[in-house]
């Protein structure tokens, strides 16, 4: 049975690392018959959450910009893809502000029990995106039916395009090839 993917990308630079591993992913994805839904932060307003937790009674946000829309199709997705870029070994503002804004969705019966998280990042070391990897871990954790099913890092890439060749996208691949 196809399952609706929601790839959301965190970079800001057109032809980043981490959209080209999102991209992997999707195809891989849309090859196995699956629904994808790819929504770019790149241009997107979004506004830090204000703490006033009106979300909580009323189901949406007071503040109307595009996290709203968002938020819908997260909520309505069976699996969510996050892939970004690893700013000073931590995920960049733009997804921490949307996770943030994502507050909504916190007492609703969401259909994502699959998380899936693609990061890229100039350093190296495989221990690289484990700061990001816990942050996400964080939202995760608030949706008892929802679990982190895999990580891909491609490390050593720094320049747009520079991950064209690497194996790390093949990866990346495979995995959206293989959601069930």
């Amino acid at each position: 049975m196809a399952k609706n993917v929601v790839i959301i990308s965190a970079s800001n630079r057109v032809s980043s690392n981490s959209d080209a591993l999102a991209g992997a992913f999707a195809k891989g994805a849309e090859e196995s018959g699956d629904n994808v839904t790819y929504i770019s932060l790149r241009g997107k307003k979004i506004a830090f959450c204000l703490g006033c937790l009106a979300c909580q009674k009323t189901g949406t946000c007071v503040i109307k910009d595009d996290a709203v829309e968002i938020e819908k199709q997260v909520v309505n997705a069976d699996v969510v893809v996050w892939a970004t870029p690893i700013y000073y070994y931590e995920m960049p503002g733009q997804m921490k502000t949307l996770i943030d804004r994502l507050n909504p969705m916190y007492p609703k019966d969401c259909r994502f029990r699959d998380i899936y998280f693609l990061t890229s990042a100039a350093e190296e070391d495989p221990e690289t995106p484990k700061r990001a990897i816990a942050g996400l871990q964080g939202w995760i954790d608030c949706f008892e039916k929802a679990e982190l099913k895999g990580t891909v890092f491609c490390g050593g890439v720094n320049d747009p395009g520079e991950i064209a060749g690497n194996a790390k996208l093949s990866e990346a691949y495979e995995m959206g090839r293989n959601v069930k």
